[in-house]
């Protein structure tokens, strides 16, 4: 398992993934889930990535070497627009689909993969995308300013809560890193360290790229200033009058 999320906001993308892949109890190891291709000033594709870590890492491959759409090779380097890159990532998962869905199911595995990809390219806007195991996708609009991938459900909350377009990108690191910090609290399957990219709208290049580990310290005092700020608010609150004492 593992937890992604990516921000859609007006200033720019704030994406964010943790590093942990768990084949069992006794073995759990750290790979990176973020991929980037980058033509600095032409543009900037970021991929995240959930699931069976061997297909997502053919998918990544696939789209470095070149993958067929609508009878024409591509890569991430030279597609025209946004939508164009959606459509060939969802291409490299049919294909890998392909070769490997049916040994995957005779050994009682089922092919499982979810993929955030967000970015720009020059004189267009900037998109995110959430792309299915069947190669379909949705993406992100004003409406819906973040999408999800993994174990979401512990980092969902205060990002309904408080995320809208008009959310500043260091507001928007402050708000992935809470949602982040959630899920590891809850699910053991999730885990340090965490790559984080920021992409300021236009730059076609990233704005900021970092590895965080435990000993990072504005990610220590997130996580102990959002623990207090629960228990202050907890307090805070009225009691139900209708208890008894």
């Amino acid at each position: 398992m593992t937890y992604c999320v990516g921000l859609y906001l007006n200033q720019g993308l704030v994406m964010l993934s943790d590093t942990r892949t768990n084949a069992g109890v006794d073995h759990i190891s750290t790979f990176s889930k973020m991929h980037l291709e980058e033509v600095t000033g032409e543009r900037m594709i970021a991929m995240l990535s959930s699931g069976n870590l061997a297909i997502s890492q053919q998918v990544w491959s696939r789209l470095q070497e070149g993958v067929w759409l609508d009878g024409e090779r591509h890569t991430l380097r030279d597609v025209p627009t946004m939508f164009r890159a959606a459509q060939l990532v969802g291409a490299a998962v049919r294909a890998v689909f392909d070769a490997d869905g049916p040994s995957l199911r005779a050994q009682g595995f089922s092919f499982d993969v979810a993929l955030l990809l967000g970015g720009q390219i020059i004189g267009q806007a900037q998109r995110l995308f959430e792309i299915y195991a069947a190669g379909n996708f949705i993406e992100a609009t004003a409406d819906t300013p973040f999408l999800q991938i993994g174990e979401h459900k512990y980092g969902k909350p205060i990002l309904d809560r408080v995320v809208t377009p008009e959310t500043t990108l260091v507001d928007g690191v402050k708000l992935a890193l809470i949602s982040m910090d959630s899920t590891l609290r809850s699910n053991l399957t999730v885990g340090m360290p965490l790559d984080l990219l920021v992409y300021r709208e236009g730059g076609c290049c990233a704005t900021l790229r970092k590895r965080i580990t435990e000993e990072e310290p504005y990610f220590r005092s997130v996580r102990e200033g959002w623990s207090k700020s629960l228990r202050e608010a907890y307090r805070a609150m009225p009691v139900p009058d209708w208890v008894p004492g």
